[in-house]
């Protein structure tokens, strides 16, 4: 087993937690402040990391599945290899019971849910710091006896510095105690009070099969627009005044609570069909979508809301909460100031993404991904040109894993800079390589995509130029495909990117031309050197006459702008014939071929084939 530090000067931090939304925030923390922050769903997959690579600290959460928190610790303590690592407890349990238990069981430290980011990171700093000055003192222990003069000074500062963290954390814990049930913003229930009263609608559900309750997650849509631009005092009038809204639609029985930030969550109690809690939130969207008069503005605010059903079914408390969650943001990804009633399936869902995201990370270390390659033909010859390089995952278990169901993944995490940046080296020593073979048409030209995320690198030119000087390639035959997103999003950045790129005598392609923003402007001021024409396009040519005249135009388009066109997902020989007519100066598809592994791109090559 590999157990050496990741970096010498950079903390690794281990987040054990099965609720996806929870890693996904403490990550985002964490990492801000230059820790190295893993997630692990389950004891397995937390065994499994501590294997891999020792953490300096980990981060529990109690209420887990199958193997509890206190369970987890305990197998931790137990083991040899991971006895010393400090163990920090976050959980909405808050009686002294649970915190004893937690202490009992080999944990340093009790952080109570909802949390504070300021808070986490103080606790972590603490008992770094104090694992830190524990391995000074082992340090000094072990070279006591032949350097006791010399060490005696520096054994007085570590236990100095040692009680005045234990003291330090014991104020926390005393202060952790001491935290009220409410809200101080609003004055509604906090997260803690609402977690109780859940638990105890989900004990009386067990008990009676009978009683039925709701819980409704709510997030305001513009918040932070508003908390940014017009001032956190506003957003703090403004939330008050979403509390009172709130309030006025519900009974006296419910309870409403503030979560945290813009978060609110309602518990419906003694309901005899979800229908009650669906009327509810249609109620509170028609509420919320009328202007708040406040001291000094008017502002405008919807909400997403997730539904939960509540059931026996359910084993904690928070479950019901997190499935809310879920449902709510499923809202916000169906266009917002919406409700979503939470189906199993969807925890699922996310369960799948966070361990595809778990096992994205590994293949860019193992690296497990491979690169085909799709020909791409002149019309004006029939033979191919040059090819475009697509990145396939060669996943150790799934197999063959789509781009459609990873990229996206890659993307929101930031690792597609990672995997972009191995794509265009792969690429380019490809390239290389072929143009040594006789069968090879001069000239040959390689087409790479580029994420929108790998043009906020600062280095992203400094990266290029290093894989063109190693590869050994010219520049000449490498095309950049960028889409729209990319240039509308930070455009004056981009623009000066793109212009030393063309410097490079590199080829800029506007990929998937006519999808996105659709605006002509931007063409006047970007150097670009063709445009591809999406296969939604070229599909409809056929399928409605009316259609026709799109891809015509977008021909026009470039032409008139010294452009070369690519007309992309060619099916069907009068697809190639009707853009041969059109004077479309390249094309790629199935017609031609599917995108091909290496050597499969030699024996192409060797056939010389002519459409």
């Amino acid at each position: 087993m590999n157990y050496e530090r990741l970096e010498a000067d950079k903390k690794d931090i281990l987040l054990i937690d099965d609720m996806a939304v929870n890693l996904r925030v403490l990550s985002a923390i964490l990492a801000r402040e230059g820790y190295n922050v893993r997630k692990a769903l389950n004891w397995q997959m937390a065994l499994t990391a501590c294997q891999t690579v020792l953490p300096d600290l980990i981060l529990l959460d109690i209420m887990m599945p199958e193997v509890d928190g206190y369970e987890v610790c305990q197998r931790l303590k137990a083991s040899q290899l991971t006895a010393d690592i400090p163990v920090i407890f976050i959980s909405a349990l808050d009686d002294v019971f649970d915190k004893v238990k937690a202490f009992s069981v080999g944990g340093v430290d009790y952080i109570t849910k909802p949390f504070e980011s300021e808070e986490v990171l103080v606790r972590v700093q603490n008992q770094l710091a104090l694992r830190t000055a524990q391995l000074e003192i082992l340090k000094l222990n072990a070279e006591l006896e032949q350097r006791v003069q010399q060490r005696t000074s520096e054994l007085e500062k570590a236990l100095h510095k040692l009680q005045g963290e234990v003291t330090y954390r014991k104020h926390l814990q005393s202060k952790l105690l001491d935290i009220a049930l409410h809200d101080s913003l609003t004055g509604l229930p906090n997260r803690i009070l609402f977690i109780r009263r859940l638990e105890k609608a989900l004990n009386s559900a067990k008990q009676e099969p009978n009683y039925h309750f709701a819980v409704l997650f709510l997030d305001c849509d513009r918040f932070k627009v508003i908390n940014d631009s017009l001032g956190h005092l506003v957003g703090d009038e403004l939330l008050r005044a979403i509390a009172r809204r709130l309030q006025a639609c519900l009974k006296p029985v419910d309870t409403l609570a503030r979560l945290g930030g813009d978060e609110f969550a309602i518990l419906l109690e003694n309901l005899t069909d979800i229908s009650i809690a669906i009327k509810l939130a249609e109620s509170i969207l028609q509420q919320l979508s009328l202007s708040f008069q406040l001291s000094r503005y008017e502002v405008f605010m919807n909400a997403s809301i997730g539904i939960s059903w509540g059931n026996k079914d359910y084993d904690r408390p928070e479950y019901l909460l997190r499935d809310a969650d879920t449902a709510m943001y499923r809202a916000k990804a169906q266009g917002r100031a919406r409700y979503y009633v939470f189906d199993p399936v969807m925890y699922q869902e996310a369960i799948q993404i966070l361990e595809l995201e778990n096992d994205l990370r590994r293949a860019i270390e193992r690296q497990e991904f491979l690169v085909y390659y799709q020909p791409i033909i002149s019309l004006s010859t029939g033979r191919i040109s040059g090819f475009e390089a697509l990145v396939r995952w060669q996943h150790p278990i799934r197999g063959l894993v789509s781009p459609i169901e990873f990229i996206p993944v890659a993307e929101e995490t930031g690792l597609i800079n990672a995997i972009n940046t191995w794509v265009l080296r792969s690429a380019c020593q490809q390239l290389s390589i072929w143009q040594h073979y006789p069968v090879t048409p001069e000239p040959l030209t390689i087409s790479v995509n580029l994420s929108a995320r790998l043009f906020l690198q600062p280095d992203l030119l400094v990266q290029i130029d290093q894989i063109i000087e190693e590869t050994k390639v010219n520049p000449a035959y490498l095309e950049l495909e960028i889409t729209e997103s990319v240039i509308m999003e930070n455009s004056n950045a981009v623009r000066i990117i793109l212009q030393q790129l063309k410097q490079r005598k590199m080829k800029l392609v506007m990929d998937d031309f006519g999808t996105g923003y659709s605006s002509l402007s931007y063409l006047h001021s970007f150097p670009l050197n063709a445009l591809k024409i999406d296969k939604s396009f070229v599909k409809r040519m056929q399928e409605n006459q009316e259609n026709m005249g799109l891809v015509p135009a977008m021909i026009g388009i470039a032409d008139s702008m010294g452009m070369v066109v690519i007309a992309e997902g060619v099916e069907t020989k009068e697809q190639l014939l009707q853009l041969r007519s059109l004077n479309c100066n390249f094309a790629q598809g199935y017609f031609f071929a599917r995108p091909l592994e290496q050597q499969s791109v030699i024996k192409l090559l060797a056939a010389s084939p002519q459409w």
